[in-house]
């Protein structure tokens, strides 16, 4: 399956359509982590990580990013 997010030099390009309610998508663009994710309500969520440790692990290890936020999020 496609991935529905994509990052091109004019920005992040969204596909909702493939999407799978309820679960998180992220994706990397000019040094910044963003999360997306479509409800059951069919609306779309975004989100930007902002913690710099946070953007710094996911950056290096971007299939931990559950586990890392997870890990970020308790610590707040």
């Amino acid at each position: 399956m496609e991935y529905p997010v994509t990052v091109q030099s004019d920005g992040i390009k969204l596909k909702p359509e493939k999407m799978i309610v309820n679960q998180l998508y992220h994706c990397l663009f000019e040094d910044k982590v963003f999360l997306f994710y479509k409800d059951e309500e069919e609306l779309l969520h975004c989100y930007e990580v902002e913690n710099a440790d946070a953007v710094r692990e996911i950056s290096a290890n971007p299939s931990d990013i559950e586990a890392i936020l997870k890990k970020y999020s308790q610590n707040e």
